[in-house]
């Protein structure tokens, strides 16, 4: 019977260190972050400075950060983006020329799965801000038209991890569709001028599919060589609207090009073989 019950205490005890070593292991976030650099074509239009499209080229500097959640770092992704962009544009004859300067800012989560044959997927909300401004030296009296706006909608991703010749390869493709939000917009034909003097009203609009829409797309491929990881991918962003009787869009299409790495920080008082890596995708 003594024995038995010893038996009974080993057991209980063995079970309770291994639930201690297994809560023990603590869960290593590393930041994959990404400096890129976009050249492309652009597209711009804007009833208040011109009825005529100016097409031309894109440039554009980025940064993505992103990390496995620390609630649940299995199952949700975090990312941060921000990005400066500049397009200079020509009407068709290629006798003026229109600029567009935008900073663009954005943070989503998003719930992702682990699916067959390497894939993985996620989803999640996204909120996005921009400020920017177009400028047509041509006009006279209004020669630049500001934009402004701020949203809330669905982002998500798909990716796949592979290996080619022994380098670790990931290709992932991203959309985002800011849904609901505000915008920045003057009346038909009303001065900036009229706006500092204090004719304020009617500014902002409430930005939906119906007066906005915007649809932001990023293919990548992330080549791993050693601690550097080499992006090469393609970037499309499109923005139309329509309120007050003023029509713009800003179209673009640009190669993606940049350089990703991985970091962490490690806690001196937990061991390695107690600590396991979850990395973003």
């Amino acid at each position: 019977m003594m024995r038995r019950l010893l038996s009974i205490l080993a057991l209980a005890i063995g079970l309770c260190a291994a639930a201690q070593s297994t809560d023990s292991v603590s869960v290593l976030r590393p930041v994959t972050s990404a400096w890129t650099l976009e050249w492309g074509a652009a597209e711009l239009a804007d009833t208040y400075l011109t009825p005529l499209v100016y097409k031309g080229n894109h440039y554009s500097i980025a940064y993505e950060r992103s990390q496995a959640m620390r609630f649940d770092p299995k199952r949700w992704t975090m990312q941060l983006d921000a990005s400066v962009s500049f397009d200079y544009t020509a009407n068709r004859v290629q006798n003026y020329h229109m600029a567009n300067a935008m900073v663009g800012l954005s943070w989503g989560m998003m719930r992702n799965w682990r699916l067959p044959w390497r894939l993985r997927a996620g989803i999640g909300p996204q909120v996005s801000v921009q400020l920017g401004a177009m400028y047509l030296g041509r006009n006279g009296n209004n020669p630049a038209s500001a934009k402004g706006s701020a949203a809330v909608g669905p982002m998500g991703f798909v990716s796949w991890r592979a290996s080619v010749a022994g380098i670790p390869v990931t290709l992932r493709y991203q959309g985002s569709l800011p849904s609901l939000g505000a915008f920045f917009s003057p009346e038909y034909a009303q001065l900036y001028y009229q706006i500092y003097l204090g004719d304020r009203n009617g500014l902002a609009h409430c930005a939906w599919w119906g007066n906005r829409l915007e649809y932001n797309q990023l293919l990548t491929a992330d080549i791993a060589l050693g601690a550097t990881i080499v992006r090469i991918g393609y970037r499309g962003r499109y923005i139309s609207s329509k309120v007050n009787h003023l029509v713009t869009h800003e179209y673009s299409n640009a190669l993606v090009i940049g350089l990703a790495s991985d970091w962490i920080s490690l806690s001196p008082s937990k061991h390695p073989e107690n600590q396991r890596t979850l990395r973003a995708y």
